[in-house]
This record gives structure tokens, sequence and C-alpha cells, in this order.
């Protein structure tokens, strides 16, 4: 895997850190918040989405390619749910701070699904050309 890829995994799990910690750090300021969601859920939500994420490179480290980019991209799209702040409140209700951990895992986030399902395509075409110039 090139340095490129680890680089934008690290980067992605930063700009999710700091969106879920300045969610749950000044979930009153968040507009339209609702009642149920709390700093605790907010810290929890943050630890199953890492837990994929680190799920994806446990399985690349032990050879099982495939699913270690399906799981990395699926960690990259969870980013894209940022967005859902903006089915609560427009984008100017938020603060510069809300908006700037909003799209800095929003984009880091497609980013990463991009990257993730090009490797991912790349690797299933160069299997799928392998068993069958082997006569598999």
């Amino acid at each position: 895997m090139p340095k490129y890829f680890w680089a934008l995994f690290a980067l992605y799990s930063v700009a999710s850190l700091t969106h879920f910690v300045h969610n749950a750090e000044f979930i009153a300021i968040y507009p339209n918040m609702p009642s149920w969601i709390t700093r605790e859920t907010v810290y929890l939500a943050w630890l199953a989405i890492g837990c994929l994420g680190l799920a994806g490179l446990l399985m690349w480290r032990f050879r099982l390619f495939a699913l270690g980019m399906l799981c990395m991209g699926a960690y990259g799209a969870l980013g894209i749910d940022g967005l859902a702040h903006y089915t609560l409140a427009l984008c100017g209700e938020h603060t510069l701070a809300t908006n700037f951990t909003i799209w800095f895992e929003v984009i880091t986030g497609f980013v990463l699904l991009i990257v993730a399902g090009m490797w991912l395509g790349r690797w299933v075409s160069e299997f799928i050309s392998s068993r069958h110039s082997s006569g598999l």
C-alpha cells in the first residue's frame, strides 16, 4: 500500500476525531440536535466508526486485501454522514468551527472512499485476470 494511502487514512482519522470531539464537547451549540444525542453517545458512535477503520487495517495486515479495502472505504463513507447536520440546520446556523469540522471530515472521508474503491477495483481486476490467465 503506498504511503499516500496511509497518510490519507490518518488524515481522515484525525478529521473524524476532530469533528466528533467538537460535536461531543460543544453539543449545545449544534442547532436542533435531538435530545437523545449526548456527549457520551457521540463518543460511542466515534468508537464504533473507528473500529471499522481498525478492522480494515487489521484485515489488510492479515492479507485480506479486498475485505480490508472494503472496510476502509466504508470507514471513509461514514464521514460523509456529517452532512446530516445540515438536515437539522442550515450551514449559516452553525459556527465557523462547526462547519469546518463537518467539511474536514466529509471531504477527507469522501476522498478515502474513492481511493479505497479504486484500490479495491484494481485488486479485484488483477485477481480475476490472474485466475483467468491461469485457466482457473
